[in-house]
């Protein structure tokens, strides 16, 4: 697992993630998620949904992994979309992800 996959896993262990689709829209409509994640393997309605919503409440949001990867990461089940809470995690996240963000189809 590369090192994205590692912060994920110590800021879930540090309360400061949030994943699966109810709980990073109200991260996201509260103000509380500084990086939203949607993995290249979600579907194109994920992708439009969640892309939508970060778009409208001001969020970074990156098309980065798989949603397994995400899955073993926190220690659940397979993720399409999680949230980053804490801005450092969000800030270390982003530095280790070096592709550019790309448009899903």
């Amino acid at each position: 697992m590369n090192k994205v996959y590692s912060y994920l896993g110590l800021a879930r262990r540090a309360g400061k993630v949030v994943s699966g689709e109810q709980a990073v829209v109200g991260g996201v409509k509260r103000g509380q998620v500084r990086l939203l994640l949607i993995s290249e393997d979600a579907s194109s309605n994920t992708y439009r949904k969640f892309s939508a919503l970060a778009q409208n409440h001001n969020v970074r949001c990156l098309v980065y992994g798989e949603k397994d990867l995400y899955g073993q990461a926190l220690g659940q089940s397979s993720r399409s979309v999680l949230g980053v809470l804490d801005r450092n995690f969000a800030d270390v996240i982003r530095a280790h992800i070096q592709e550019p963000v790309r448009e899903k189809n």
